[in-house]
Protein backbone atom coordinates (compact mmCIF):
# COMPACT_ATOMS: atom_id res chain seq x y z
CA UNK A 1 0.00 0.00 0.00
CA UNK A 2 2.76 2.38 -0.97
CA UNK A 3 4.62 2.10 2.86
CA UNK A 4 1.85 4.13 3.97
CA UNK A 5 0.70 3.03 7.57
CA UNK A 6 -2.59 3.06 9.94
CA UNK A 7 -0.95 5.70 11.57
CA UNK A 8 -0.38 7.92 8.76
CA UNK A 9 -3.89 7.91 7.84
CA UNK A 10 -4.97 8.59 11.56
CA UNK A 11 -2.55 12.05 11.29
CA UNK A 12 -4.01 12.74 8.34
CA UNK A 13 -7.85 12.41 9.78
CA UNK A 14 -9.00 8.90 8.84
CA UNK A 15 -9.89 8.05 12.06
CA UNK A 16 -12.84 5.79 11.40
CA UNK A 17 -11.89 1.98 10.73
CA UNK A 18 -14.30 1.83 8.00
CA UNK A 19 -13.04 4.50 6.08
CA UNK A 20 -9.66 3.56 6.48
CA UNK A 21 -10.20 0.25 4.79
CA UNK A 22 -12.10 2.16 1.59
CA UNK A 23 -8.81 4.12 1.61
CA UNK A 24 -6.49 1.30 1.89
CA UNK A 25 -8.49 -0.74 -0.70
CA UNK A 26 -8.91 1.30 -3.13
CA UNK A 27 -5.02 2.88 -2.72
CA UNK A 28 -3.95 -0.69 -3.13
CA UNK A 29 -5.83 -1.09 -6.58
CA UNK A 30 -5.41 2.14 -8.17
CA UNK A 31 -2.53 3.78 -6.68
CA UNK A 32 -0.13 1.02 -5.95
CA UNK A 33 2.64 2.88 -8.38
CA UNK A 34 2.28 6.34 -6.50
CA UNK A 35 4.90 7.37 -4.07
CA UNK A 36 3.81 7.78 -0.40
CA UNK A 37 4.02 11.05 0.08
CA UNK A 38 1.68 11.32 -3.14
CA UNK A 39 -0.62 8.92 -1.93
CA UNK A 40 -0.54 11.10 1.51
CA UNK A 41 -1.39 14.21 -0.27
CA UNK A 42 -4.09 12.38 -2.08
CA UNK A 43 -5.58 11.27 0.47
CA UNK A 44 -5.57 15.08 3.04
CA UNK A 45 -7.29 16.54 -0.33
CA UNK A 46 -9.89 14.28 -0.38
CA UNK A 47 -10.45 14.40 3.12
CA UNK A 48 -10.67 18.71 3.11
CA UNK A 49 -12.49 19.00 -0.01
CA UNK A 50 -14.78 16.20 -0.44
CA UNK A 51 -16.71 17.87 -3.00
CA UNK A 52 -14.55 18.12 -5.48
CA UNK A 53 -14.31 13.96 -5.83
CA UNK A 54 -17.64 12.71 -5.71
CA UNK A 55 -17.87 12.59 -9.03
CA UNK A 56 -14.47 10.61 -9.28
CA UNK A 57 -15.02 6.54 -10.49
CA UNK A 58 -12.22 5.42 -8.33
CA UNK A 59 -12.33 8.18 -5.11
CA UNK A 60 -16.14 8.98 -4.79
CA UNK A 61 -16.31 6.33 -1.78
CA UNK A 62 -12.87 8.31 0.42
CA UNK A 63 -15.12 11.33 -0.77
CA UNK A 64 -18.82 10.40 1.17
CA UNK A 65 -16.81 9.11 3.91
CA UNK A 66 -16.19 12.94 4.91
CA UNK A 67 -19.79 14.09 3.21
CA UNK A 68 -22.39 12.25 4.60
CA UNK A 69 -22.52 9.84 7.38
CA UNK A 70 -25.63 7.59 6.59
CA UNK A 71 -26.53 5.16 10.00
CA UNK A 72 -25.70 1.57 8.63
CA UNK A 73 -28.98 -0.79 8.89
CA UNK A 74 -27.97 -3.61 12.18
CA UNK A 75 -28.56 -6.12 8.95
CA UNK A 76 -30.64 -6.72 6.08
CA UNK A 77 -32.99 -9.90 4.86
CA UNK A 78 -32.43 -11.20 1.59
CA UNK A 79 -34.65 -13.30 -0.32
CA UNK A 80 -32.90 -16.15 -2.76
CA UNK A 81 -33.92 -15.98 -6.71
CA UNK A 82 -36.31 -18.29 -8.35
CA UNK A 83 -33.88 -19.16 -10.69
CA UNK A 84 -30.33 -20.35 -10.15
CA UNK A 85 -26.96 -19.14 -11.92
CA UNK A 86 -25.24 -21.16 -14.38
CA UNK A 87 -23.90 -23.97 -13.22
CA UNK A 88 -20.99 -26.47 -15.37
CA UNK A 89 -20.76 -30.44 -13.04
CA UNK A 90 -18.12 -32.50 -14.04
CA UNK A 91 -19.02 -35.74 -13.28
CA UNK A 92 -22.14 -35.45 -12.19
CA UNK A 93 -23.07 -38.86 -11.69
CA UNK A 94 -20.48 -39.90 -8.40
CA UNK A 95 -21.57 -36.59 -7.13
CA UNK A 96 -24.26 -36.91 -4.24
CA UNK A 97 -27.65 -35.52 -4.52
CA UNK A 98 -27.33 -33.24 -1.17
CA UNK A 99 -24.02 -31.10 -2.85
CA UNK A 100 -25.97 -30.69 -6.50
CA UNK A 101 -28.86 -29.57 -3.87
CA UNK A 102 -26.77 -27.30 -1.87
CA UNK A 103 -25.07 -26.02 -5.04
CA UNK A 104 -28.26 -24.59 -6.65
CA UNK A 105 -29.21 -22.77 -3.58
CA UNK A 106 -25.72 -20.94 -3.50
CA UNK A 107 -26.13 -20.50 -7.03
CA UNK A 108 -29.69 -18.52 -5.99
CA UNK A 109 -28.12 -16.46 -3.64
CA UNK A 110 -28.50 -12.37 -5.42
CA UNK A 111 -24.53 -12.22 -5.19
CA UNK A 112 -24.08 -15.04 -7.17
CA UNK A 113 -22.49 -14.92 -10.86
CA UNK A 114 -21.57 -18.29 -11.82
CA UNK A 115 -20.59 -21.97 -10.77
CA UNK A 116 -19.24 -25.43 -10.96
CA UNK A 117 -18.67 -28.51 -8.63
CA UNK A 118 -15.48 -30.42 -8.93
CA UNK A 119 -15.87 -34.38 -9.63
CA UNK A 120 -14.60 -34.57 -6.19
CA UNK A 121 -17.53 -33.19 -4.37
CA UNK A 122 -19.23 -34.09 -1.91
CA UNK A 123 -21.56 -32.46 0.77
CA UNK A 124 -20.46 -29.96 3.14
CA UNK A 125 -21.62 -26.68 5.34
CA UNK A 126 -22.58 -23.65 3.38
CA UNK A 127 -21.14 -24.98 -0.12
CA UNK A 128 -20.32 -28.66 -0.66
CA UNK A 129 -17.31 -29.72 -0.88
CA UNK A 130 -15.85 -29.57 -4.18
CA UNK A 131 -17.77 -26.40 -5.14
CA UNK A 132 -16.63 -23.27 -6.84
CA UNK A 133 -18.79 -20.02 -7.02
CA UNK A 134 -17.98 -16.75 -8.60
CA UNK A 135 -19.92 -13.42 -6.78
CA UNK A 136 -20.45 -9.76 -6.81
CA UNK A 137 -17.99 -8.21 -4.62
CA UNK A 138 -18.96 -10.27 -1.43
CA UNK A 139 -17.47 -13.06 0.40
CA UNK A 140 -19.12 -16.50 1.99
CA UNK A 141 -17.19 -17.06 5.03
CA UNK A 142 -18.25 -20.93 4.91
CA UNK A 143 -17.84 -20.62 1.16
CA UNK A 144 -14.01 -21.17 2.02
CA UNK A 145 -14.92 -22.80 5.07
CA UNK A 146 -13.46 -23.83 8.29
CA UNK A 147 -9.81 -24.50 7.27
CA UNK A 148 -8.82 -21.57 6.00
CA UNK A 149 -6.00 -21.70 3.21
CA UNK A 150 -5.79 -25.75 3.31
CA UNK A 151 -2.86 -26.61 0.74
CA UNK A 152 -1.05 -29.09 -0.64
CA UNK A 153 2.51 -28.36 -1.03
CA UNK A 154 5.07 -31.04 -2.78
CA UNK A 155 8.81 -30.60 -2.71
CA UNK A 156 10.84 -32.57 -5.25
CA UNK A 157 13.97 -33.91 -4.97
CA UNK A 158 17.40 -34.72 -6.61
CA UNK A 159 16.96 -38.45 -5.77
CA UNK A 160 15.40 -42.09 -7.10
CA UNK A 161 13.85 -44.98 -6.06
CA UNK A 162 17.14 -46.23 -4.89
CA UNK A 163 18.26 -43.64 -2.92
CA UNK A 164 14.62 -43.27 -1.16
CA UNK A 165 14.89 -47.28 -0.29
CA UNK A 166 18.32 -46.65 0.88
CA UNK A 167 17.57 -43.73 3.00
CA UNK A 168 14.17 -45.64 3.96
CA UNK A 169 14.87 -45.55 7.64
CA UNK A 170 15.66 -41.79 7.99
CA UNK A 171 12.84 -40.35 5.92
CA UNK A 172 10.82 -42.68 8.40
CA UNK A 173 12.34 -40.86 10.82
CA UNK A 174 11.67 -37.59 9.73
CA UNK A 175 8.16 -37.91 9.66
CA UNK A 176 8.06 -39.00 13.01
CA UNK A 177 10.13 -36.53 14.45
CA UNK A 178 9.45 -33.16 12.62
CA UNK A 179 5.70 -33.30 11.84
CA UNK A 180 3.09 -32.98 14.82
CA UNK A 181 -0.18 -33.44 14.27
CA UNK A 182 -3.93 -33.21 16.04
CA UNK A 183 -6.18 -30.60 17.70
CA UNK A 184 -3.91 -29.45 20.34
CA UNK A 185 -0.18 -28.95 20.99
CA UNK A 186 2.68 -28.19 18.23
CA UNK A 187 6.38 -29.41 17.68
CA UNK A 188 8.54 -29.75 21.00
CA UNK A 189 10.91 -27.12 19.58
CA UNK A 190 9.34 -23.63 18.80
CA UNK A 191 9.52 -22.68 15.05
CA UNK A 192 9.96 -19.31 13.84
CA UNK A 193 9.14 -17.69 10.73
CA UNK A 194 8.60 -14.17 9.47
CA UNK A 195 4.24 -14.70 9.50
CA UNK A 196 4.53 -14.01 13.02
CA UNK A 197 5.65 -10.56 12.24
CA UNK A 198 2.39 -9.73 10.11
CA UNK A 199 1.01 -6.60 11.60
CA UNK A 200 -2.24 -7.84 11.13
CA UNK A 201 -1.60 -10.00 14.98
CA UNK A 202 -1.37 -6.54 16.48
CA UNK A 203 -3.70 -4.24 14.69
CA UNK A 204 -7.11 -6.01 14.68
CA UNK A 205 -7.94 -7.13 17.87
CA UNK A 206 -9.73 -10.55 17.68
CA UNK A 207 -6.62 -11.92 16.05
CA UNK A 208 -4.16 -10.76 18.56
CA UNK A 209 -5.69 -13.38 21.02
CA UNK A 210 -4.76 -15.63 18.23
CA UNK A 211 -0.78 -15.06 18.38
CA UNK A 212 0.04 -17.41 20.83
CA UNK A 213 -2.22 -20.38 19.59
CA UNK A 214 -0.28 -19.45 15.91
CA UNK A 215 3.10 -19.58 17.57
CA UNK A 216 2.54 -23.07 19.36
CA UNK A 217 0.62 -24.58 16.37
CA UNK A 218 3.35 -23.30 13.91
CA UNK A 219 4.69 -26.69 11.94
CA UNK A 220 2.17 -28.76 12.41
CA UNK A 221 -1.07 -30.54 10.90
CA UNK A 222 -4.64 -31.09 11.97
CA UNK A 223 -6.35 -34.44 12.31
CA UNK A 224 -8.82 -35.66 10.02
CA UNK A 225 -7.31 -36.13 6.15
CA UNK A 226 -4.64 -34.35 6.97
CA UNK A 227 -1.11 -35.64 6.37
CA UNK A 228 2.76 -35.93 5.48
CA UNK A 229 4.15 -38.62 3.34
CA UNK A 230 7.09 -39.60 1.14
CA UNK A 231 6.31 -41.41 -2.41
CA UNK A 232 7.81 -41.48 -5.72
CA UNK A 233 6.69 -39.34 -8.09
CA UNK A 234 7.19 -40.38 -12.24
CA UNK A 235 7.62 -37.04 -14.52
CA UNK A 236 5.98 -37.66 -17.82
CA UNK A 237 8.02 -36.98 -21.01
CA UNK A 238 8.31 -33.17 -21.79
CA UNK A 239 6.62 -32.10 -18.69
CA UNK A 240 5.93 -28.37 -18.30
CA UNK A 241 7.84 -28.47 -15.21
CA UNK A 242 11.19 -29.10 -17.57
CA UNK A 243 11.94 -32.23 -15.47
CA UNK A 244 13.67 -35.08 -16.90
CA UNK A 245 11.38 -37.76 -17.62
CA UNK A 246 11.73 -40.34 -15.05
CA UNK A 247 12.00 -40.96 -11.22
CA UNK A 248 12.05 -38.70 -8.34
CA UNK A 249 11.51 -38.74 -4.28
CA UNK A 250 8.67 -36.28 -3.31
CA UNK A 251 7.71 -35.22 -0.19
CA UNK A 252 3.82 -34.45 -0.28
CA UNK A 253 2.06 -32.67 2.93
CA UNK A 254 -2.20 -31.24 2.74
CA UNK A 255 -2.86 -29.15 6.18
CA UNK A 256 -4.30 -26.16 6.54
CA UNK A 257 -4.26 -22.67 9.22
CA UNK A 258 -4.70 -24.89 12.13
CA UNK A 259 -6.62 -22.83 15.06
CA UNK A 260 -6.00 -19.68 13.65
CA UNK A 261 -7.56 -20.17 10.07
CA UNK A 262 -10.54 -22.15 12.46
CA UNK A 263 -11.03 -19.24 14.99
CA UNK A 264 -11.19 -16.59 11.80
CA UNK A 265 -13.36 -18.74 9.64
CA UNK A 266 -16.55 -18.83 12.93
CA UNK A 267 -15.75 -15.17 14.17
CA UNK A 268 -16.68 -13.74 11.07
CA UNK A 269 -19.26 -16.68 9.85
CA UNK A 270 -20.94 -15.33 12.86
CA UNK A 271 -20.81 -11.83 12.02
CA UNK A 272 -21.98 -12.52 8.40
CA UNK A 273 -24.88 -13.96 10.30
CA UNK A 274 -25.57 -10.90 12.26
CA UNK A 275 -25.78 -8.54 9.18
CA UNK A 276 -26.89 -10.84 6.22
CA UNK A 277 -30.31 -12.63 7.30
CA UNK A 278 -31.26 -15.19 4.92
CA UNK A 279 -33.87 -18.06 4.95
CA UNK A 280 -33.19 -20.75 7.16
CA UNK A 281 -32.07 -23.43 4.95
CA UNK A 282 -29.43 -20.62 3.32
CA UNK A 283 -28.35 -19.30 6.76
CA UNK A 284 -24.76 -20.98 6.18
CA UNK A 285 -24.69 -19.07 2.89
CA UNK A 286 -24.48 -15.19 4.89
CA UNK A 287 -21.78 -13.30 3.00
CA UNK A 288 -20.00 -9.90 3.66
CA UNK A 289 -19.70 -7.21 1.39
CA UNK A 290 -16.22 -6.22 0.47
CA UNK A 291 -17.21 -2.26 0.59
CA UNK A 292 -18.01 -2.76 4.51
CA UNK A 293 -15.26 -3.09 7.40
CA UNK A 294 -16.34 -6.44 8.31
CA UNK A 295 -15.80 -7.22 4.66
CA UNK A 296 -12.26 -6.09 4.56
CA UNK A 297 -11.54 -6.87 7.83
CA UNK A 298 -12.56 -10.77 7.05
CA UNK A 299 -10.40 -10.59 3.54
CA UNK A 300 -7.53 -9.35 5.10
CA UNK A 301 -7.82 -12.03 7.93
CA UNK A 302 -8.64 -14.60 5.47
CA UNK A 303 -5.12 -13.74 3.10
CA UNK A 304 -3.27 -14.28 6.69
CA UNK A 305 -4.81 -17.51 7.78
CA UNK A 306 -3.82 -18.62 3.80
CA UNK A 307 0.01 -17.21 4.35
CA UNK A 308 0.13 -18.60 7.68
CA UNK A 309 -0.78 -21.96 6.02
CA UNK A 310 1.47 -21.77 3.84
CA UNK A 311 4.12 -20.94 6.68
CA UNK A 312 3.27 -24.56 8.46
CA UNK A 313 4.34 -25.98 4.69
CA UNK A 314 7.34 -24.09 4.51
CA UNK A 315 8.34 -25.47 8.46
CA UNK A 316 7.09 -29.02 8.21
CA UNK A 317 9.39 -29.25 4.72
CA UNK A 318 12.42 -27.58 5.76
CA UNK A 319 12.85 -29.45 8.96
CA UNK A 320 12.18 -33.05 7.29
CA UNK A 321 14.29 -32.09 4.38
CA UNK A 322 17.39 -30.93 7.13
CA UNK A 323 16.75 -34.43 8.73
CA UNK A 324 17.07 -36.75 5.88
CA UNK A 325 19.28 -34.47 3.72
CA UNK A 326 17.98 -34.88 0.32
CA UNK A 327 18.77 -31.99 -2.49
CA UNK A 328 15.19 -30.01 -3.26
CA UNK A 329 15.17 -29.26 -6.95
CA UNK A 330 11.69 -27.43 -6.58
CA UNK A 331 8.28 -27.18 -4.69
CA UNK A 332 4.82 -27.22 -5.89
CA UNK A 333 1.99 -26.01 -4.02
CA UNK A 334 -1.47 -24.88 -3.76
CA UNK A 335 -4.56 -23.79 -1.82
CA UNK A 336 -7.95 -25.12 -2.07
CA UNK A 337 -10.08 -23.39 0.70
CA UNK A 338 -9.52 -19.63 -0.44
CA UNK A 339 -11.11 -16.97 -2.26
CA UNK A 340 -9.64 -14.48 -4.99
CA UNK A 341 -10.20 -11.80 -6.62
CA UNK A 342 -10.86 -13.22 -10.45
CA UNK A 343 -12.09 -12.21 -13.52
CA UNK A 344 -15.53 -13.91 -14.58
CA UNK A 345 -17.72 -12.90 -18.20
CA UNK A 346 -15.51 -10.26 -18.40
CA UNK A 347 -15.73 -8.46 -14.67
CA UNK A 348 -13.65 -9.00 -11.95
CA UNK A 349 -15.87 -11.17 -9.21
CA UNK A 350 -14.77 -13.43 -5.96
CA UNK A 351 -13.49 -16.83 -6.96
CA UNK A 352 -14.85 -19.08 -4.14
CA UNK A 353 -12.72 -22.81 -4.53
CA UNK A 354 -13.77 -24.55 -1.45
CA UNK A 355 -11.89 -28.09 -2.22
CA UNK A 356 -10.93 -27.23 -5.31
CA UNK A 357 -7.36 -26.56 -6.86
CA UNK A 358 -6.86 -23.11 -9.08
CA UNK A 359 -6.29 -24.48 -12.70
CA UNK A 360 -5.84 -21.43 -14.52
CA UNK A 361 -3.40 -22.36 -17.70
CA UNK A 362 -0.39 -23.58 -17.12
CA UNK A 363 -0.98 -23.16 -13.36
CA UNK A 364 0.75 -26.37 -11.01
CA UNK A 365 -1.05 -28.25 -8.46
CA UNK A 366 -1.37 -31.79 -6.82
CA UNK A 367 -4.46 -34.17 -6.93
CA UNK A 368 -3.59 -36.78 -4.64
CA UNK A 369 -5.86 -39.98 -4.33
CA UNK A 370 -5.77 -41.65 -1.15
CA UNK A 371 -3.19 -43.30 1.27
CA UNK A 372 -2.59 -46.33 -1.17
CA UNK A 373 -4.03 -44.71 -4.71
CA UNK A 374 -1.85 -42.65 -6.91
CA UNK A 375 -1.48 -38.80 -6.50
CA UNK A 376 -0.95 -36.38 -9.67
CA UNK A 377 0.71 -33.25 -10.42
CA UNK A 378 -0.94 -31.70 -12.78
CA UNK A 379 -1.04 -28.27 -14.79
CA UNK A 380 -4.16 -26.22 -15.10
CA UNK A 381 -5.89 -25.98 -18.71
CA UNK A 382 -7.95 -22.64 -18.18
CA UNK A 383 -11.29 -24.02 -18.19
CA UNK A 384 -13.83 -21.51 -18.38
CA UNK A 385 -16.60 -23.81 -17.30
CA UNK A 386 -15.09 -24.24 -14.85
CA UNK A 387 -13.92 -20.95 -13.68
CA UNK A 388 -10.27 -22.37 -13.72
CA UNK A 389 -10.55 -25.14 -11.73
CA UNK A 390 -9.93 -28.95 -11.06
CA UNK A 391 -10.31 -31.15 -7.88
CA UNK A 392 -8.64 -30.98 -5.02
CA UNK A 393 -8.50 -34.93 -4.16
CA UNK A 394 -10.58 -38.04 -5.03
CA UNK A 395 -13.26 -36.55 -2.68
CA UNK A 396 -15.08 -39.12 0.31
CA UNK A 397 -17.67 -42.21 -0.73
CA UNK A 398 -18.42 -42.26 2.29
CA UNK A 399 -18.72 -40.62 5.60
CA UNK A 400 -16.11 -40.11 8.34
CA UNK A 401 -18.63 -42.55 10.78
CA UNK A 402 -19.83 -45.20 7.64
CA UNK A 403 -16.16 -45.60 6.88
CA UNK A 404 -15.34 -46.41 10.73
CA UNK A 405 -18.32 -48.46 10.72
CA UNK A 406 -16.89 -50.42 8.28
CA UNK A 407 -13.44 -50.82 8.46
CA UNK A 408 -11.64 -52.57 10.65
CA UNK A 409 -7.87 -51.99 11.69
CA UNK A 410 -6.64 -55.47 10.14
CA UNK A 411 -8.54 -54.47 7.11
CA UNK A 412 -6.95 -51.36 6.99
CA UNK A 413 -3.60 -53.30 7.87
CA UNK A 414 -3.82 -55.53 4.97
CA UNK A 415 -5.03 -52.68 2.60
CA UNK A 416 -1.53 -50.81 3.47
CA UNK A 417 0.36 -54.58 3.23
CA UNK A 418 -1.09 -55.28 -0.26
CA UNK A 419 0.36 -51.67 -1.93
CA UNK A 420 3.30 -51.78 0.26
CA UNK A 421 2.66 -48.77 2.11
CA UNK A 422 3.97 -47.59 5.57
CA UNK A 423 1.33 -45.70 7.73
CA UNK A 424 2.72 -44.23 11.00
CA UNK A 425 -0.85 -43.02 13.17
CA UNK A 426 -4.09 -42.76 10.74
CA UNK A 427 -7.67 -44.31 10.87
CA UNK A 428 -10.03 -46.69 10.03
CA UNK A 429 -12.15 -43.11 9.09
CA UNK A 430 -9.34 -42.45 6.37
CA UNK A 431 -9.40 -45.92 4.73
CA UNK A 432 -8.59 -45.80 1.41
CA UNK A 433 -12.15 -47.23 0.46
CA UNK A 434 -14.06 -43.96 1.98
CA UNK A 435 -12.53 -42.33 -0.96
CA UNK A 436 -13.72 -42.41 -4.53
CA UNK A 437 -11.98 -43.79 -7.41
CA UNK A 438 -9.25 -41.20 -8.36
CA UNK A 439 -9.03 -42.71 -12.18
CA UNK A 440 -12.74 -42.05 -12.42
CA UNK A 441 -12.07 -38.24 -10.91
CA UNK A 442 -9.38 -37.68 -13.25
CA UNK A 443 -11.13 -39.08 -16.09
CA UNK A 444 -13.82 -36.98 -15.39
CA UNK A 445 -11.55 -33.83 -15.86
CA UNK A 446 -9.10 -33.87 -18.67
CA UNK A 447 -10.64 -30.53 -19.88
CA UNK A 448 -9.16 -29.81 -16.53
CA UNK A 449 -6.02 -30.28 -16.00
CA UNK A 450 -3.08 -32.13 -17.63
CA UNK A 451 -0.85 -34.85 -16.01
CA UNK A 452 2.40 -34.03 -15.24
CA UNK A 453 3.33 -36.42 -12.70
CA UNK A 454 2.19 -39.27 -10.83
CA UNK A 455 2.98 -39.54 -7.27
CA UNK A 456 3.00 -43.26 -5.34
CA UNK A 457 2.71 -42.79 -1.63
CA UNK A 458 5.46 -44.88 0.16
CA UNK A 459 5.26 -43.74 3.91
CA UNK A 460 2.09 -41.79 5.13
CA UNK A 461 1.78 -39.64 8.23
CA UNK A 462 -1.28 -38.44 10.22
CA UNK A 463 -2.84 -38.04 13.06
CA UNK A 464 -3.98 -41.20 15.03
CA UNK A 465 -7.66 -42.29 15.33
Amino acid sequence: MNNIKLKQLSKIGYTNNQTRTIAINIISKFYKHHTSKEVEDLLTDIKSNPQNYVNNEKLNKIAFCFIEKVEEQPYQCFELNTEAKPLKTFGAKNIDTTAKQQMDIALKLPIAVKGALMPDAHAGYGLPIGAVLATQNAVIPYGIGVDIGCRMAMTIFDANEKAFNQHHYHCKTALKECTHFGMEGGLEIKQDHEILENVLFNEIAFIKQLKGKAYKQLGSSGSGNHFVEWGLLDMQMQNKLKLKEGNYVALLSHSGSRGLGANIAMHYFKEAMKVCKLPSYAKHLAWLDLDSELGQEYWLAMTLAGNYAKACHDVIHKNITKHVGFTPILTVENHHNFAWKERVNGNECIVHRKGATPANENEFGIIPGSMVHKGYLVSGRGNDLSLNSASHGAGRAMSRSKAKSINTVSSLKKMLADHNITLLGGSTEEAPNAYKDIEQVMFAQQDLVNIEGIFQPKIVRMNKE
